[in-house]
């Protein structure tokens, strides 16, 4: 397995679009099966043409890909796997909850709650990621100004799933939501604006 060939990066045509990865075919003759996140998954159709920078993970028993369309979410999946308990499915749900910024931020703030609304991360697991990456990583573009807080993020986010919206929905939507929009209440209510539009 350590021979095994480590593929880096992809450009293809997007030929399936599945719940959690893509069939990227390359050079019109080989599919790969690749992980991605569910930001990813919502910006993408068949037949789209894309690039891809790639983890390749080795096991025993397989050989999985994992792909992000940026360098910087790749160092970041990459820095979450050196974390103790975090494989890389639990990395890339960790990648899937939110904005690369918005994850960031929550790690260097050390507030697990966003961390804890994947599956496979338990309150300990969270707090290690925040241990060992808080003062290994920056957010980058997004920056620190503006937006919501790590904590609004999570409170309305929590809020509009119990009106029975789907994460994927939800996690669109806040990124619309102004930032001059000050407290939780005036948020749900731009959050079901913009829901009501699309639906």
């Amino acid at each position: 397995c350590l021979n095994s060939p480590m593929i880096s990066y992809l450009r293809g045509t997007v030929l399936a679009q599945k719940e959690r990865y893509i069939i990227l075919v390359v050079d019109k003759a080989i599919g790969y099966r690749v992980h991605v996140t569910a930001q990813f998954l919502e910006h993408v159709q068949p037949n789209d043409d894309i690039e891809l920078f790639i983890h390749t993970h080795v096991r025993e028993d397989s050989l999985e890909l994992y792909g992000f369309s940026a360098m910087e979410e790749l160092e970041f999946f990459e820095q979450l796997n050196t974390v103790s308990g975090v494989g890389p499915k639990s990395a890339l749900g960790v990648m899937s909850v939110a904005p690369l910024a918005d994850v960031k931020k929550a790690i260097i703030h050390g507030d697990p709650a966003l961390l804890q609304k994947v599956s496979s991360i338990g309150k300990k697991t969270a707090e290690r990621i925040i241990v060992e990456l808080k003062e290994k990583i920056t957010v980058t573009g997004a920056g620190e100004k503006g937006g919501m807080s790590i904590t609004e993020n999570v409170q309305l986010f929590e809020a509009l799933s119990s009106l029975g919206y789907k994460d994927s929905e939800i996690r669109s939507v806040i990124r619309h939501i102004p930032a001059e929009s000050k407290e939780l209440p005036e948020k749900i209510k731009e959050a079901l604006k913009v829901l009501s539009k699309r639906s």
